[in-house]
C-alpha cells in the first residue's frame, strides 16, 4: 500500500491492517521535539514519522505523507498554531491534530480548536495524558475515514 498516493492510502487504510500510530511533531525548537520523540518512540504503538520546526514543512508534509497524527506548537517562526493546523488540514482533511504550547491562553486555545485542532495541551501536561489523546485522535481519524 506505500506505492499509493497519501490521499488514495486515506481511502484505503481502514481496509488495511494498523500497527502503529504515525505522529509528526511540529516544533521551533529541536530539543523538545527531540525529546518528546524519544518518549513517544517508548511506546509500543507509536511511531515519529517527522520532526518539523515550521509550519510551512508541516502543510508540505501533510501534502506528501499525512501522519495520523499531527502535534503542532502554537508558537511557530512563520505562523502560528491556528493557521498551521489549518494549512495541515486542507492538505490532509483526513488527519488529526493537537495543538502544544508553554502557555495556553483562552484566545490561543479558542483560535486552534477552531481551526480544527481536536485538543491544545500545555507541553508541561503530563506524558500519559498525551498519550492517550494522541491515540483517541488517531481512532478517531481512523473512525472518520472508515
Amino acid at each position: 500500500m506505500y506505492w499509493l498516493t497519501p490521499k488514495l492510502r486515506a481511502y484505503f487504510l481502514p481496509m488495511a491492517v494498523i500497527s502503529d500510530v504515525r505522529v509528526a511533531i511540529v516544533d521551533d525548537n529541536p530539543q523538545f521535539g527531540e525529546a518528546l520523540s524519544v518518549l513517544l518512540e517508548l511506546e509500543p504503538d507509536m511511531r515519529v514519522v517527522a520532526l518539523l520546526g515550521d509550519g510551512k514543512s508541516a502543510t508540505v508534509h501533510a501534502a506528501n505523507e499525512c501522519a495520523d497524527v499531527y502535534l503542532i506548537d502554537f508558537r511557530l517562526p512563520d505562523m502560528n498554531g491556528a493557521e498551521a493546523t489549518a494549512s495541515v488540514l486542507t492538505e490532509c482533511a483526513c488527519t488529526s491534530v493537537i495543538a502544544l504550547s508553554a502557555a495556553v491562553t483562552d484566545p490561543d486555545a479558542k483560535a486552534v480548536l477552531d481551526a480544527g485542532a481536536l485538543e491544545c495541551f500545555s507541553k508541561d501536561r503530563d506524558l500519559d495524558a498525551l498519550v492517550e489523546s494522541i491515540r483517541a485522535a488517531a481512532a478517531r481519524k481512523l473512525s472518520v475515514e472508515a
